[in-house]
């Protein structure tokens, strides 16, 4: 699933080489997007961590424990993601000056600043999500989630955003980030929210059961 979005912001980057200015807005972009990157090393780590506590949870047949780990995970994540985000906010036209000192491309920062700032909060919690996905063993169900929302959303909204309406790179990773990170948060939420973890406790407990009685 991880990969999916590492190829997306791949995408992000190859479709901004094609833009006028290109030098520019690939410049200003990767600044971003290292800065996005080393960031996202804090979710991540929630990632592991959350799908671990998750399945082993729901294999102790835990499933009021697994949610509250769900709860704590998603929850802190989320409140450092928004420090981040107030960071950002708040050194929007200074944090480009660690990789440049290019007036244009610390202008061009500066533009995306805010596109960087909901893309670091939004990645605070769609990789706990995925964490607790995979935790739960949705792997398969959230992979064609992803692949809808970056895919058949994302990257045609993120086009025509940036070429349709002229809004260049800021169009690109708006349309990108909305249509695509956000809206597959915004699903993986509602099937969080919507999970009967009794029941997917249950399940999990039966296929320990089924797995145990094969290899005795």
């Amino acid at each position: 699933m991880l990969c999916l979005e590492s190829w997306y912001y791949r995408i992000l980057v190859l479709m901004t080489g094609n833009l006028k200015n290109a030098e520019i807005a690939v410049d200003a972009l990767s600044i971003c997007m290292t800065i996005n990157g080393w960031e996202l090393m804090i979710p991540l780590a929630f990632f592991a961590a959350t799908g671990v506590r998750v399945a082993n949870e729901l294999g102790a047949g835990n499933g009021r424990g697994a949610r509250f780990a769900t709860g704590v995970a998603v929850g802190t994540s989320t409140v450092l993601g928004l420090a981040f985000w107030v960071l950002i906010m708040l050194f929007h036209d200074e944090f480009g000056l660690i990789f440049s000192t290019s007036l244009p491309v610390l202008e061009a920062v500066n533009e995306l600043s805010v596109l960087l700032a909901f893309t670091v909060l939004l990645n605070s919690v769609q990789p706990v999500l995925s964490g607790v996905a995979v935790g739960s063993g949705w792997q398969s169900y959230v992979a064609y989630i992803n692949l809808g929302c970056y895919y058949l959303i994302g990257v045609p909204l993120g086009f025509v955003m940036g070429w349709a309406f002229h809004q260049g790179v800021l169009g690109i990773w708006a349309g990108m980030i909305f249509g695509g990170t956000a809206t597959q948060t915004l699903v993986l939420s509602i099937i969080t929210l919507r999970c009967d973890w009794d029941k997917e406790a249950e399940k999990a407990r039966r296929h320990v059961n089924k797995w145990s009685e094969t290899h005795t």
